[in-house]
């Protein structure tokens, strides 16, 4: 047996591997297990090739090493690749979440269609929440409404606080497993009992979680400035309200309807918080188990001992240590670099590789953070961030070199991937639905614009003669019109009204009806006069000799 990597044959791997994991007591979703088994196939240490037709070794050898990876609880990068999947298929933004009835209407409203229905309902619904909101605000009624506002300004600052402690817990791992892996590159001797490896993966794997904390503290923040917005709102509209009510026996419900729809609509809009915030919480909870092996494999005590004589610097730190320094850019001459002073929306830029520096990927396998200030890097419509100044020339002397180099990174550590955000770079790899799910969380948007182009129909100029004629007896029609037309002459003759060619008209008076009255009724009758002219149509000689005749009879024969 033996077969290409073709993605009905990745499927089958797949399905494989989920039954082995499971006859082993693991039971692991097929997203999880469709992502290791790409994994394993992309790492070029495992010598798959995409090319070559695999025989019955090669895939059992495939099969039994996405089952022992997936079983591997001392992995790190297990872990992150588990974080990641349950994040692309649990995490949603906050776009997806968002006498009233009198006896004389009940008549119309049983006739009306279910849709109808619904819609009045609704409304009713609606009005009656309207009004049990202003019954509350009154104090009568509406006891067993919670108070919703205050709810919400109590959970968000504890929710955002969960948060940032999980964020200062990564932090510090990271910046203590970056320190420990420089150091290691200087005097591999002295960290022996280290693993460079699983240290690269548990960097990796708080760098990822960092990155996940990171959404969640942003939705938190614009939670708590919708509550904000929403509680004005609110209390705006019941003062309103109260105002036209006031004690009032009898008001005019077209003023009042729709403020009460209103008090409903904002109490809707803090459910949808309440229910945001409570997804949030969750999540935030659940991205902690993603990170316990980290005290299995580096306890406090371990890292402690090892970081002895160790300078631990921040991202704040690193960052700092090199805002005097900047790229020269006389020193390039087709490179362009980008600054804030001389760019628009710097701070808005789509930065490659989640702001990492582009140099430290690939050639020390560390993320450490970009500076801009040094200078932001423009290669091929795509933009780079460096850590030093260094790093900034070393990159640029030839950026595609480097870009394949953090490529060949992520293939050893699949979890890259995501993290750097490098999903169009392994697009062949991956189903489009995982792809588009991914970016849909972890990139930022790409900016967008409408544009049209205009193809011409006929791009050479054409080469029809209209005027070709393939009737014989069509030819013979219109050789004789023009032979018809030679022999005819055409007369003008111009007069004193049309000189100027345009229409002449006089006003004037009528004449006054006057008639006589005589004795007698007499008529005569005058001769028609008739005159032919011979000789106007010409004759076969040039000259032509005109003969004009009277024929007008006489008076006294008519």
């Amino acid at each position: 047996m033996s077969g290409e990597l073709t993605e009905s044959f990745i499927k089958g791997i797949i399905r494989k591997v989920g039954l082995e994991c499971a006859a082993r007591g693991q039971t692991l979703s097929e997203t999880l297990v469709a992502f290791m088994v790409r994994a394993v196939v992309l790492d070029p240490r495992n010598g798959f090739n995409m090319d070559q037709i695999l025989t019955e070794k090669d895939v059992q050898d495939l099969i039994q090493l996405c089952v022992t990876r997936l079983l591997d609880t001392t992995n790190p990068s297990l872990s992150t690749i588990k974080m990641q999947v349950y994040f692309d298929m649990n995490y949603a933004n906050r776009a997806a979440l968002q006498s009233v009835f009198p006896q004389t209407e009940m008549t119309a409203f049983i006739s009306l269609n279910k849709k109808d229905k619904e819609r009045q309902l609704k409304n009713l619904a609606m009005l009656v929440t309207g009004i049990r909101l202003y019954n509350k605000e009154c104090r009568k009624g509406g006891r067993s409404i919670d108070d919703l506002p205050a709810i919400l300004n109590e959970a968000i600052p504890s929710a955002t606080q969960a948060v940032d402690e999980g964020l200062n817990t990564c932090h510090m791992l990271a910046h203590k497993y970056t320190a420990l892996l420089e150091s290691m590159q200087e005097d591999s001797h002295r960290y022996m009992q280290l693993s460079s490896f699983k240290l690269k993966e548990a960097l990796f794997n708080v760098r990822q979680y960092e990155a996940f904390l990171c959404i969640l503290m942003s939705d938190a923040i614009t939670s708590a400035q919708e509550v904000e917005t929403l509680s004005v709102q609110f209390a705006a509209t019941m003062m309103q309200l109260k105002n036209s009510v006031q004690d009032k026996i009898s008001v005019d419900s077209k003023e009042v309807f729709p403020l009460f729809l209103e008090l409903s609509k904002l109490w809707t809009s803090f459910q949808d918080e309440m229910l945001l915030l409570s997804f949030l919480t969750s999540m935030t909870s659940n991205l902690q188990q993603f990170l316990e092996i980290q005290s299995q494999l580096f306890p406090e005590e371990v890292l402690t001992s090892f970081l002895e004589g160790v300078t631990v610097k921040s991202d704040e730190e690193r960052i700092r240590e090199t805002m005097g320094t900047r790229v020269n850019v006389s020193d390039f001459k087709n490179q362009e670099w980008l600054f804030p002073e001389t760019t628009d929306n710097f701070d808005q830029l789509l930065i490659q590789y989640h702001s990492f520096c582009a140099h430290a990927i690939g050639v020390k396998g560390l993320t450490l953070p970009g500076n801009p200030a040094i200078g932001i890097l423009k290669h091929k419509a795509k933009c780079y961030v460096f850590s030093s100044k260094e790093a900034a020339y070393t990159f640029a002397q030839d950026p595609d070199k480097f870009i394949q180099l953090n490529v060949e990174k992520a293939k050893e550590y699949a979890e890259l991937i995501q993290l750097l955000e490098l999903h169009h770079q392994f697009e062949y790899l991956f189903p489009h639905t995982q792809a588009r799910n991914a970016d849909k969380c972890l990139m930022k948007p790409t900016a967008k614009c409408d544009s049209s182009t205009q193809t011409d129909t006929h791009i050479l100029p054409p080469t029809i003669v209209r005027s070709y004629e393939w009737n014989e007896w069509e030819m013979r029609r219109k050789a004789i019109k023009l032979a018809n037309l030679r022999r005819k002459l055409t007369h003008a003759m111009q007069t004193d009204l049309s000189h100027m060619k345009r229409e002449n008209f006089t006003q004037v008076y009528l004449p006054k009806g006057v008639g006589t009255q005589t004795k007698r009724d007499n008529s005569s009758n005058v001769p028609r006069p008739q005159i032919f002219l011979k000789g106007l149509r010409g004759q076969s000689s040039p000259t032509t000799h005109m003969v004009k005749v009277d024929l007008t009879r006489a008076v006294d024969e008519t």
